[in-house]
């Protein structure tokens, strides 16, 4: 199944990268070979139904390089970089593509075809231009940097007065800074907003205040917080455009430890069972939505060990709401209810003819999870040496269908107030979830009792 043409190819994350694992940074330069797909020879590339599904990985680079005639089709630009970093690294298959592009100016400029080497040059900036829009990441590594300057200084060697191919390799350096400087800038945001797992003062008996402000002092509608969970799930790119995608795993675990905070530190046992059954139609609204993570990180929370010990609490809390959630987050069979109800998401949003109905977010974690075994499953290469690009467009299909649900417009607009405290509320760390859920309800059993022991002595050791 091929991807659909786009406008723009969506940006990936090193999360992807390191998905399809390590690039042969240690194997040799390929083996040169005959353009395009003959018959046989090692350069050749395999067509089944007009698909390619294989070729050596000389075939397939060489595929990709335009000429006078040619330009690679979005979606094989898109797959083949996806998948080249498994075989060979960023950096020499630039400094490859350099050398084919300079062989096809060499040959130009040996017949005076101006027109032809001008047409040519464009099409060079334009595949640049897509792969620094769509793996900036490549572009960090100073070698890349160095091949991307010894290719465009080739091409812009044929510009003619009027610098169009100069001005075009300008604004796409520009471009592709901006987004180094902007991952950069957000990964010290990121860390600024909130350390991870941020422990509150590990005082024994040091309740919170009862004025302390909650989620429910912030908002109290259930419907409004999972419209402002999909909001950041959906527009973390007003920090900016280039966010990678491992920031959905860090999402998924602060949302997950902010609802066991806000759970176990509550003093009274009449309010704890109100913020339970809050955070279950939370749960339940980002369900309605189509925001499957948001809606798992917050089951996650309320079944981490501090939350779900707390019996008595539960005892008071009408479950039938939160039983039919956990029914569909069934990890049984692989998932099989969550994978239906994605699946009737994805109909909807297909449909759809409001940006509302468009919104699916899936659990990324196990999105993640798909990726990895497709890509274990199945082999690199085939019995015959060839590279099995087969395997590479499944996968590349399901990583674009994912970026295209992370771009759909947000309809929902933004609440300042609650997502300032949905992504900078201080957090507990394990250690103190269990602290505030044994303070609330004492230990039960042995084992209980045995962990709070060591709780209590650990701490006034450290005191």
């Amino acid at each position: 199944m091929f991807l659909e043409p786009q406008e723009t190819m969506p940006q990936t994350s090193v999360v992807f990268s390191s998905i399809l694992g390590p690039s042969c940074s240690g194997q040799g330069q390929p083996s040169m070979g005959e353009r395009g797909g003959g018959a046989s020879g090692s350069g050749d590339l395999i067509f089944q139904d007009g698909r390619l599904i294989s070729g050596s990985l000389e075939a397939l680079m060489e595929h990709l390089v335009p000429t006078v005639d040619y330009y690679p089709d979005r979606t094989y630009i898109f797959t083949f970089l996806l998948s080249s970093r498994v075989f060979i690294p960023p950096h020499d298959l630039l400094a490859r593509v350099g050398q084919i592009c300079l062989e096809q100016r060499q040959q130009l400029e040996a017949v005076s075809e101006k027109a032809k080497l001008k047409s040519f040059s464009a099409k060079i900036v334009q595949l640049l231009k897509e792969w620094t829009e769509a793996f900036p990441y490549d572009f960090q590594d100073e070698k890349a940097m160095v091949e991307l300057k010894a290719i465009t200084h080739r091409v812009t060697q044929c510009d003619e007065e009027n610098g169009t191919v100069k001005k075009a390799i300008a604004q796409m350096t520009q471009s592709l800074l901006l987004s180094l400087a902007a991952r950069s800038q957000l990964q010290e945001l990121r860390e600024k907003l909130r350390s991870p797992a941020m422990d509150k003062g590990p005082i024994l008996k040091a309740k919170p205040p009862a004025a302390q402000k909650d989620i429910l002092g912030v908002c109290c509608d259930p419907l409004v917080l999972a419209q402002q969970l999909t909001h950041i799930e959906l527009c973390r790119g007003d920090l900016t455009k280039t966010y990678s995608l491992e920031a959905y795993d860090n999402w998924f675990n602060c949302l997950s430890m902010l609802v066991a905070t806000e759970v176990c530190r509550v003093v009274k046992k009449k309010h704890r069972t109100r913020m339970l059954e809050f955070f279950i139609d939370v749960a339940r609204e980002c369900f309605n939505i189509g925001n499957f993570n948001s809606m798992m990180a917050i089951i996650s929370g309320m079944n981490l060990s501090p939350v779900a010990r707390l019996k008595k609490t539960w005892s008071k809390v009408k479950t039938a709401k939160f039983d039919v959630l956990e029914h569909h987050m069934d990890p049984s069979s692989n998932f099989c209810n969550y994978r239906t109800a994605l699946q009737g998401a994805t109909q909807r949003s297909q449909m759809a003819n409001s940006s509302r109905e468009k919104i699916v977010i899936p659990v990324f974690n196990l999105f993640v999870k798909d990726i990895y075994f497709l890509h274990k499953i199945h082999t690199n290469h085939l019995p015959n040496g060839h590279i099995n690009f087969k395997k590479f467009w499944e996968i590349s299909r399901q990583i674009h269908e994912f970026m295209t649900w992370t771009q759909v417009e947000c309809p929902f607009e933004k609440d300042k107030k609650i997502q300032s405290y949905l992504l900078t509320a201080p957090i507990y760390s394990e250690e103190a979830l269990f602290i505030a859920s044994f303070e609330s309800e004492g230990p039960e059993n042995h084992m209980e009792k045995d962990s709070w022991k060591t709780l209590r002595t650990t701490l006034l050791n450290r005191a």
